[in-house]
């Protein structure tokens, strides 16, 4: 059985949300370098021969005769730094269709996994990031081990990939020399690609177990208790025995507000002890008598106390009483079905009172 302290209970929809805001998602690195070098190496491969040819031309202007000649006659600082900065300019419009696919892909992929999120969180100063002991505590943990271990394994798999594939094509080296060099550079680089597209298919597997991972890890390290789980229901729906009070305390001013309309009244019908209602008529407010005060047993006997403080009328009638107890609230006129019955109470008390002359 789990006890108390355990992190056995999968994290709220509160602590997921709390944990992104401070940059702890579910992310892997992996995933985001694979894609980007499978997707530039695949479309370096499709635009190799242009891409060449780019090439070609950018060391036949700058290494051609005449720029040799030119630069064997002298030049100045401003005709070096004009010839530099050609030249790398033309080296980005070369690279740029790969650089620029690569970084959309990384961008891309990592919106994927993460979805649009900014934070400052991780980069805020914090003292155990200068802290020595902690230092060398991360240093030794067993997320940086197994960071190691992932790393050892990659390059394992990558060299061992890498090796079956140069012994297969060495018997292909030497035809390469009888052929031009531009076809032959064509067909090296050709061969070159597809191992490293061979490669990026391995860390594709790589990436695929490092998500996985990361996909567990970051549900483990979300993981809480059971008293974490309670403790944060109530502060989201609030202590129950808070509210409790809280509601006891509603009651308590809702009825000190109602206890203090009984003197307005014109009558108390009631049970004679498990209900009392209270009815006030002013035909010029409303069309039939309101019920302004009701209560049951404790309230009940509270409301006939009130009355005969006030020398308010109490005239029992249990089951007049109890209908206006369940069929109206506070300020409520009674239904048009009871009017004849209140009406007879009515004049009875006004006749009492002389506010009605007898016949």
């Amino acid at each position: 059985m789990s006890q108390g302290g355990d992190k056995t209970e999968k994290a709220t929809p509160k602590k997921r949300k709390d944990a992104r805001k401070k940059g702890q998602v579910r992310h892997s690195t992996e995933v985001n370098t694979t894609m980007s070098i499978l997707i530039m190496f695949g479309l370096l491969l499709i635009i190799w021969p242009w891409f060449t040819q780019k090439l070609m031309a950018i060391l036949s202007e700058y290494l051609s005769e005449q720029s040799i000649l030119m630069a064997s006659n002298g030049m100045n600082q401003n005709q070096i730094r004009g010839i530099f900065l050609r030249a790398i300019m033309s080296m980005l419009g070369a690279l740029f269709p790969i650089l620029g696919v690569a970084l959309v892909t990384g961008v891309t992929s990592n919106l994927i996994q993460v979805g649009f999120l900014f934070t400052s969180e991780p980069i805020k100063p914090k003292l155990e990031k200068i802290s020595p002991i902690k230092g060398f505590k991360r240093l030794f943990s067993m997320r940086t081990l197994f960071e190691l271990a992932k790393s050892l394994l990659k390059v394992a798999l990558l060299g061992y990939v890498a090796y079956n594939e140069y012994k297969k094509i060495t018997v292909e080296f030497p035809m390469y020399v009888e052929q031009e060099p531009y076809l032959a550079f064509l067909n090296i680089m050709n061969t070159a690609f597809t191992i490293a597209l061979k490669m990026c298919l391995v860390m594709v597997f790589i990436a695929l177990a490092d998500y996985l991972y990361q996909w567990w890890k970051y549900e483990k390290d979300l993981r809480m208790t059971k008293q974490e789980v309670k403790d944060e229901y109530k502060l989201m729906e609030g202590d129950p025995q808070i509210k409790g009070k809280i509601r006891q305390k509603q009651r308590q001013m809702s009825a000190m507000r109602m206890m203090s309309r009984v003197p307005e009244a014109d009558v108390v019908i009631t049970n004679p002890t498990h209900y009392a209602v209270a009815l006030k008529y002013d035909e010029a407010v409303s069309k039939a008598p309101v019920l302004t005060a009701k209560g049951q047993d404790y309230l009940a006997r509270k409301i006939k106390e009130v009355a005969l403080e006030n020398n308010i009328s109490i005239v029992e009638n249990a089951p007049l009483a109890r209908s206006l107890y369940s069929t109206c609230e506070v300020d409520d006129e009674i239904p048009e079905e009871l009017y004849q019955a209140v009406a007879d109470i009515l004049v009875f008390v006004y006749r009492q009172k002389g506010k009605i002359k007898a016949k």
